[in-house]
């Protein structure tokens, strides 16, 4: 799976590099999320879903599984650069309501 990785003090951005986010990649994508999620790593977790064209149930139990890892310790998660068809998807599961969604990265930094 493609992603990059960049830190910007207590937060770190991970952008997927992928234009699905189904079952073929969330094993790894999971086993990433566990490794930058932990406390002593970051406070807020950005992830930049831009390339992002395509998300099944896999792809958001992954982004789930970030969510409650980060609120464990106080931390959050925000989503950025969504695409339509994902944010479809989001609202329809009621998602929405539980990840802080941004339209632009810049946005995530700004609370």
């Amino acid at each position: 799976m493609k992603f990059k990785v960049t830190k910007q003090g207590k937060n770190t951005v991970l952008k997927l590099g992928v234009k699905k986010l189904d079952a073929t990649v969330t094993p790894e994508l999971k086993a990433e999320f566990l490794i930058l999620c932990k406390p002593t790593v970051a406070d807020r977790l950005v992830v930049d879903l831009e390339s992002v064209e395509f998300c099944d149930s896999s792809g958001l139990s992954a982004l789930l599984i970030a969510d409650r890892t980060m609120r464990e310790h106080g931390g959050s998660v925000t989503l950025v650069n969504v695409h339509k068809k994902v944010m479809d998807l989001m609202t329809i599961s009621q998602l929405d309501r539980i990840f802080t969604i941004k339209k632009k990265l810049s946005d995530a930094f700004k609370d």
